[in-house]
């Protein structure tokens, strides 16, 4: 595979990780969206692209990708039969470059929801960390393991793709999920959580970095059983929940928070009248879900600076079709429009976007 960029070669090989069925719609993207990355090697939830014989790296370089979790340049792989030689064979990695990151990962073992399943940083992953850094001069890598790398940093990455194979590379944190290994958030459980929407929400709060404000109102369609509700009314924010479906009695229970037990499209355009930023998250198609917001947020009495939009994908081959949506909703009048598969989306994709400037009521 290819040499380190610290080496002074440039890389040959990109590797990506992306959650389990994502494979074939990373690959389409990538071909659309990087035409010059050959398609190289692929495991459940691992891909590696061959890079142009030209391709110069730069930290600021940005994969235009929704559906890869994490990224960086392949530096090849390590025979991991002996946790030992594998680990001392990455720090020494550790040792030639100037690293001031280490992000060990596994790649998912299952799809999300199979069993249970979530992505996390697995016990395995964390022994191998342990192991590397038992061999390398641990004085030479900031902070804990498995610690968020600070933006324009350069992180040696180790994926645990086989029990027996792990694949090494490197990266440089730009910020945002680049930062986390494996690109996978550590969210907070509180031990009363209503649903997993309270996850999937704190996470994509997190990655959007939108500037939602305490006393600010937002409403969100699809809020049945009340997750999602929970994490934004964590953060001070008044809640107009719209679902025809019951929501839990621990978020009826606050006072901030306000049901309508109605479908979205059924709501009078009135309710939305000083709302600040809505969300949706409906199990219906993309379309279905775009005509209910756009119906929102296009009418002259509504003025809502931001959204947070969760699109299913009932078929994988809704994946082409992600560029069209999202410019569907910069023609709403939103700009920085942007669309990630988050760790904990299922098959699906979170699409925000914000106002360059507030209309006039």
């Amino acid at each position: 595979m290819a040499a380190s960029t610290e080496s002074g070669d440039a890389p040959a090989f990109l590797f990506a990780t992306c959650q389990i069925g994502a494979e074939a719609a990373l690959k389409a993207e990538l071909a659309r969206e990087h035409p010059g990355f050959r398609f190289a090697y692929s495991r459940p939830g691992f891909l590696t692209f061959k890079l142009p014989a030209d391709y110069a790296p730069a930290p600021s370089f940005q994969l235009r990708s929704v559906f890869a979790r994490a990224w960086g340049y392949s530096l090849g792989k390590v025979d991991a039969t002996s946790l030992d030689s594998a680990a001392a064979s990455i720090a020494g990695r550790l040792a030639a470059g100037n690293f001031a990151g280490l992000h060990v990962w596994q790649r998912d073992m299952a799809a999300i929801g199979h069993r249970g399943f979530e992505p996390h940083v697995t016990p395995a992953a964390l022994a191998a960390e342990e192991a590397i850094r038992r061999h390398a001069d641990v004085a030479s890598l900031v902070g804990p393991p498995a610690r968020v790398a600070k933006s324009g940093e350069l992180v040696l990455d180790c994926v645990l793709v086989e029990p027996h194979e792990w694949w090494i590379g490197q990266h440089w944190a730009t910020g945002g999920d680049t930062g986390h290994p494996g690109g996978m958030r550590e969210i907070a459980v509180p031990e009363n959580m209503v649903s997993r929407a309270y996850v999937k929400m704190q996470e994509a709060l997190a990655w959007s970095g939108l500037p939602i404000k305490a006393g600010q109102t937002c409403v969100e369609i699809g809020c049945s059983p009340g997750g999602a509700s929970q994490a934004l009314l964590e953060r001070d924010v008044k809640v107009i929940g719209i679902d025809p479906a019951e929501v839990d009695a621990t978020v009826l229970a606050n006072s901030r928070f306000t049901h309508i037990r109605k479908r979205g499209a059924d709501v009078r355009r009135k309710e939305f009248r000083g709302v600040h930023w809505l969300a949706a998250d409906m199990n219906v198609a993309p379309e279905y879900t775009l005509d209910t917001v756009e119906a929102i947020v296009t009418h002259e009495e509504v003025n809502i600076g931001g959204l947070l939009i969760t699109l299913k994908l009932l078929d994988w081959r809704l994946a082409d079709e992600v560029p069209q949506y999202l410019q569907r909703v910069r023609r709403w009048g939103y700009h920085q429009v942007r669309a990630r598969q988050l760790a904990h989306d299922r098959q699906e994709i979170c699409v925000t976007g914000l106002r360059r400037k507030q209309r006039k009521s």
